[in-house]
């Protein structure tokens, strides 16, 4: 039976500790996502009690149209904000994931370079091409991971601008069909 070195146990602490970080991570994002959900069932049953309570008390068509068309602007507005609240959640959770997994990958690397430093300390001679090609592929893998880390940034903001510009756009057209929903209404009386 092989006992491991005090490296390997640190190495799986670490492994377990990222783990169990990145895990905590997506748990607090699932429960906010969670309770978001039940702020959002609770306040759609109290609406649609509210608005069937008004509904019923109306006599005329004119104003069951009237009362209809002032439900949709209201409800498109929570839906554009139930939107943007779940896309903070998942954006802010995806920030800390990627934190995590950016601090154990520099660990990692620290780790990865600490020993091929000291294997080319203790390596015989004519090994300095084995050492140097080794050296070279920790540098392309770090560039990569830095290349691909800042084209997941640029992506990701590029879609919270997009999704910002969309959110204006669809908030601004469901106020000015609110807005006009009423005028129509009254003037097909």
């Amino acid at each position: 039976m092989a006992l491991l070195s005090p490296e390997q146990v640190a190495a799986q602490k670490a492994n377990v500790d990222a783990f169990f970080g990145v895990a905590g991570k997506i748990f607090e994002g699932v429960e906010k996502l969670v309770a978001l959900n039940l702020q959002a069932v609770r306040a759609t049953l109290a609406e649609t009690q509210e608005n069937m309570a008004k509904a019923s008390g109306t006599t005329e068509p004119p104003q069951w149209f009237s009362l209809q068309a002032g439900f949709t602007g209201p409800f498109a507005e929570k839906s554009l904000s139930y939107g943007k609240q779940v896309f903070e959640i998942a954006s802010t959770t995806q920030a800390e994931v990627t934190q995590l997994a950016q601090t154990h990958y520099e660990r990692y690397n620290d780790r990865v370079q600490a020993l091929v430093e000291e294997a080319a300390k203790h390596a015989p001679t004519g090994s300095e091409a084995a050492i140097a090609a080794w050296k070279s592929a920790i540098a392309a893998t770090t560039t990569l991971y830095e290349t691909l880390q800042k084209t997941g940034q640029q992506a990701v903001h590029a879609v919270e601008s997009n999704f910002d510009a969309v959110t204006a756009t669809a908030s601004k057209a469901v106020r000015n069909n609110s807005e006009q929903a009423p005028v129509a209404a009254g003037a097909k009386r």
